[in-house]
């Protein structure tokens, strides 16, 4: 081969490498490009609504039946880690984390409850679900952390969340009937706020303006 032709058969070479490498990061970005709808919305309000659900039964309101149970299994579980791998989409990590890990409690908090009703499992004693609880409590004081460098109104949440669990961890140890009413008081509180934020992003989406601060 020529030089020449060695030189252009050269510059060919780098020129498909590049646009190979172009290609690539055109996928990338192109993947990153996201104009789907807010998933936030969905996954706040899953999180509030169940917790309310739950909250009225720890304040002695309601009794724990199949309505809290399903709830916990489809909105607060499934509907949240839906928002979650959706916002895994966005490239948003606390999301993804947050609400992933969420429908996975709440699938998991029902699952604790249904096993023994079918034979699957024993009851679970005090120190069982007080540590249970007190897992997912640490797991929540490290959102809250994250809160600090976010919304007021969202830390405030995380917030609640954390004395929430304080509460009911508190009152399964103890058996005390008054801490965990303020527990279930604590819960109603919390699910208002996350229900509070999440369906103010979507009217503040609707109305396109700020019409609640969040």
């Amino acid at each position: 081969m020529k030089p020449s032709g060695w030189r252009q058969q050269r510059q060919r070479t780098l020129e498909l490498k590049g646009m190979t490498r172009l290609d690539t990061e055109s996928r990338n970005n192109l993947f990153l490009i996201d104009n789907t709808a807010n998933p936030a919305p969905l996954g706040l309000c899953a999180f509030g609504m169940t917790t309310i659900a739950l909250s009225l039964h720890n304040a002695g309101i309601t009794a724990l039946s199949s309505p809290i149970l399903a709830m916990a299994l489809f909105y607060g579980g499934i509907a949240q880690i839906i928002a979650g791998i959706l916002e895994w989409k966005k490239n948003n990590t606390f999301g993804l984390l947050t609400f992933g890990s969420f429908g996975f409690f709440w699938i998991s908090f029902a699952t604790i409850l249904i096993l023994p009703i079918l034979g699957l499992s024993a009851n679970p004693g005090a120190v069982d679900m007080a540590a249970f609880l007190a897992i997912w409590g640490i797991f929540a004081l490290g959102l809250f952390v994250c809160t600090l460098k976010m919304h007021k109104i969202l830390a405030l949440t995380l917030f609640f969340l954390v004395l929430l669990v304080v509460l009911l961890v508190t009152a399964t140890l103890t058996g005390n009937a008054a801490v965990h009413t303020l527990g279930g008081i604590t819960g109603i509180i919390t699910g208002a706020l996350a229900l509070y934020i999440g369906l103010g992003q979507v009217i503040n989406e609707v109305y396109g303006e700020k019409v609640f601060p969040v």
